[in-house]
């Protein structure tokens, strides 16, 4: 009798863990369809408008979300709170039943196999590397403070176009659809999430290869200096960098200048980071910025790719705590300096110099 009610214990244990897989196997064979349009109708407003078109719901009520933190920035940042004017409505123009949850959370009511537009505004209010900023001159978009996302599936493509912008100039790290100019795609949210977008009267150094892959560095008012220097002195960086790993892992990597200020953040094939080239005719300036941005460059490596499991697959509504900074961060410090040397860029003394202040 024991033995049969265990077999049967175990048998609906067994089916509940079928159903549950089942559940998410079911979810995932769905694929919604995610296209963002963003506009900058009046960029000395601080604002800009997003609208999202979706369709192909098997369900009648959806979660939309917008991420609370950005990946490579270790600290909560409630892009929630940012946005304003939040509407949906049906594919005939008629309103959506519409809960707002909490600061990060929409619940939008009817919407089985039905198309639909959720549009918003995001108010922004400071320069700074992890949060969007507008101005009259440029437009710089944290694409997790910008485009929301459903908590099963993020693993769906994404494309965004960009509509009534005064500005032709645009580098992100993220894939443009063939034959179009300002439309892009992203294979799931992660590397949505991952692509920060700059827009304005952009300026692009000379780019240059290593192993055949093209590196740029593109930039919103980034000053008068020596620039072929520059550039000659950043591939020293990446060949040096590349040298400890041994492979490339990425199809085009791009450097974005955001313009003055201080921060940078790491991405796949991107790095975002504050610049202003005005001082860089001075030897320690230069050594101070090719320290810089090698850290920023390695992370590509170490903290994106050699990773604590807690820092990816991201979850975007809590923080990702990890106890392995020390070897993330830490050593990229330690590798930053160290690049810098075997490039040819500082000497032994230049090198310890560093790594004592630092310690």
């Amino acid at each position: 009798m024991k033995n049969r009610l265990k077999l049967k214990q175990i048998w609906i244990v067994g089916f509940a863990l079928f159903l549950s897989r089942f559940a998410v196997v079911y979810a995932q064979s769905i694929t919604p369809l995610f296209h963002y349009t963003v506009s900058i109708p009046e960029p000395s407003s601080q604002i800009y408008h997003v609208e999202l078109n979706t369709a192909g719901w098997d369900q009648d009520t959806v979660e939309f979300n917008m991420p609370d933190w950005m990946p490579g920035y270790y600290q909560l940042m409630h892009y929630g709170k940012t946005v304003e004017n939040f509407d949906v409505k049906d594919g005939k123009g008629a309103a959506l039943s519409m809960e707002n949850l909490d600061e990060n959370t929409w619940r939008i009511l009817g919407v089985k196999q039905k198309s639909f537009t959720i549009s918003y505004d995001v108010k922004t209010h400071r320069k700074f590397v992890a949060n969007s900023y507008v101005d009259d001159s440029h437009a710089y978009l944290v694409t997790g403070n910008s485009f929301l996302y459903v908590e099963d599936f993020l693993h769906v493509p994404v494309t965004i176009k960009f509509e009534n912008i005064k500005w032709s100039d645009l580098a992100t790290g993220l894939k443009k659809v063939a034959g179009e100019v300002h439309e892009f795609k992203a294979s799931d949210f992660d590397i949505l999430y991952d692509c920060p977008i700059l827009i304005g009267n952009l300026e692009a150094l000379p780019s240059f290869e290593i192993k055949g892959i093209k590196h740029k560095f593109i930039g919103y008012d980034i000053g008068d200096f020596d620039k072929v220097q520059f550039m000659n002195n950043l591939k020293k960086v990446v060949e040096s960098s590349v040298q400890i790993i041994g492979d490339i892992p990425y199809d085009e990597y791009t450097f974005i200048g955001i313009g003055p200020g201080r921060g940078g953040i790491e991405h796949l094939n991107n790095t975002v980071f504050s610049f202003k080239g005005t001082n860089l005719s001075h030897p320690a300036a230069m050594n101070t910025m090719m320290n810089f941005l090698a850290h920023e460059y390695f992370h590509h490596y170490n903290v994106k790719r050699i990773r604590p499991f807690e820092l990816g697959p991201f979850k975007y509504d809590q923080q990702n705590r990890t106890n392995l900074l020390w070897v993330s961060e830490g050593l990229t410090v330690y590798y930053e300096y160290l690049i810098v040397k075997r490039a040819g860029l500082a000497d032994t003394e230049m090198l310890f110099t560093n790594l004592e202040r630092n310690i």
